[in-house]
């Protein structure tokens, strides 16, 4: 059977290292979709980190950002799927990095006011360096605000995701200090050397893709993923192929 489409990481898999799609890469994206292929983007990042390079290639269809947490139609906006993660979990996440020192991060789903008046929000406690990087790395401004009162603000009854920024020989700690905690509520999954993420159980790119594939039809050998890091895996269990 003919394969029809490509659920594409980006960053370390479709991404240079300077975080640039690269010519050669854009023009074969290109390509297949001119070529009826569809072209799938199947990434941790949020959605605005992501649409420079949906509209570089010309891309169209459900995507899977957040590792799964949101699906969502592209270029429309519109959300198929949603996934939050508990508040009690994102406070514990508070906690162990202010015991820990380490940098931390959330992102607010659509519709909760922090003051950006973007499609997410996501909100770190200071600039740190950490955040920067994040900056840079994603092109993202975060809104600065104390994280506990983030998580209460009105209307709230989730997080899209958090996420630790951290030497990854201290991922470990803190991977079990959460499971510890949360047991088969969550999942977490380092997506680039230095990021560990926190999703709400049930999330993931092979979830995400899953609902992909149902939304436009596929079959399993019809879908070939490329990807690179520990949160592609459950992707590559769902795809026909892989590498």
């Amino acid at each position: 059977m003919k394969i029809k489409a490509l659920a594409l990481d980006l960053d370390g898999t479709a991404l240079k290292p300077d975080t640039s799609l690269g010519e050669q890469t854009t023009n074969v994206l290109k390509e297949l979709i001119s070529r009826g292929y569809y072209v799938l983007f199947c990434t941790g990042r949020a959605v605005e980190a992501a649409e420079k390079y949906r509209h570089a290639i010309g891309a169209a269809g459900p995507m899977v950002f957040f590792n799964g947490a949101e699906v969502i139609d592209m270029p429309s906006g519109n959300i198929i799927s949603m996934n939050l993660l508990d508040l009690d979990v994102v406070e514990f996440g508070i906690e162990i990095a202010r015991s820990m020192g380490v940098h931390f991060q959330i992102y607010l789903p659509p519709g909760i006011d922090c003051g950006n008046g973007k499609y997410e929000a996501l909100v770190v406690d200071k600039l740190s360096p950490e955040a920067e990087m994040y900056r840079n790395h994603t092109g993202i401004i975060p809104v600065v605000k104390d994280l506990k009162e983030a998580i209460a603000l009105p209307g709230l009854r989730g997080c899209i995701k958090a996420m630790f920024i951290t030497d990854p020989a201290r991922h470990d700690e803190i991977r079990n200090k959460m499971i510890e905690r949360f047991g088969d509520r969550i999942y977490i999954a380092r997506t680039y050397a230095t990021f560990l993420e926190i999703m709400n159980a049930g999330v993931s790119k092979g979830e995400g893709l899953k609902i992909v594939m149902e939304n436009l039809g596929l079959k399993r050998e019809e879908v070939m993923a490329l990807g690179d890091e520990e949160n592609d895996i459950l992707m590559f269990n769902v795809a026909g192929f892989s590498a």
